[in-house]
């Protein structure tokens, strides 16, 4: 199911209720998976207010204190079409968005008609902000009740930083200065292993039947053998 999100005037208040039933955005679309007897794709939030934070995030946050959060208007250059091209090639090889050139990169960032932010990591170790080294960008929607994670992506050549993990844990933190309730992660798919980290922001919600409700995983959800798997640069 999709839609157009309009224009300037209605496209915020028609995004914050079709959010709210689950939808995600791409450019100017709208859109929420619905297939035939599947409904693999389930929409995911963090519950901000309720959120603990696990031990092991607890040290990925610390790891992670050089990093400084710059928030700016959605506008792409260069130096962030590198580190997006130097992500894909080292962890998506053969995804759709690998095809995705600079213009195509603009696209992505600009093409709003929502509250949309880009939400930037520099590395601020060497205390002279001329130096910060870019280390991590997330498109991210303003909502009415949350922040939308719409794609992030980092340097992947710092394994046990664990940056994607990072930059969740400080939209959490973002959201709950901004008096939000909600970080938006995306689709979860039970059963896909590259997916399964969402699962460890707890406590987590996917909309399933028309409602959010509190994710309990089952041995079988767990697992990393779901087909879908092998797609999940087009769910994202």
């Amino acid at each position: 199911m999709f839609t157009v999100a309009g224009t300037p005037e209605n496209s915020v208040a028609l995004y914050d209720d079709l959010a709210k039933m689950g939808f995600r955005r791409s450019h100017q679309m709208l859109y929420r998976p619905h297939c035939p007897n599947c409904n693999a794709c389930q929409s995911a939030r963090i519950r901000v207010q309720d959120f603990k934070i696990s031990r092991s995030q607890r040290r990925i946050r610390n790891r992670n204190r050089h990093l400084r959060r710059i928030v700016a208007v959605p506008q792409a250059d260069n130096q962030q079409y590198a580190l997006f091209r130097k992500y894909l090639e080292a962890r998506h090889q053969g995804g759709s968005m690998c095809n995705f050139d600079y213009d195509s990169y603009v696209s992505m960032v600009e093409d709003t008609s929502v509250t949309s932010r880009l939400v930037i990591y520099v590395n601020d170790e060497s205390n002279d902000s001329a130096k910060s080294q870019l280390v991590a960008v997330a498109l991210t929607d303003v909502l009415e009740d949350g922040l939308s994670m719409v794609y992030s992506f980092f340097d992947p050549d710092t394994p046990r930083n664990s940056i994607g993990t990072h930059i969740i844990l400080d939209h959490v933190e973002f959201a709950a200065e901004l008096g939000l309730d909600y970080v938006y992660l995306g689709f979860w798919v039970p059963g896909s292993g590259k997916m399964n980290y969402k699962a460890r922001f707890s406590p987590l919600e996917v909309y399933r039947n028309g409602t959010w409700e509190r994710l309990r995983q089952s041995a079988s959800e767990s697992s990393s053998s779901h087909v879908l798997e092998r797609t999940e640069d087009e769910l994202n």
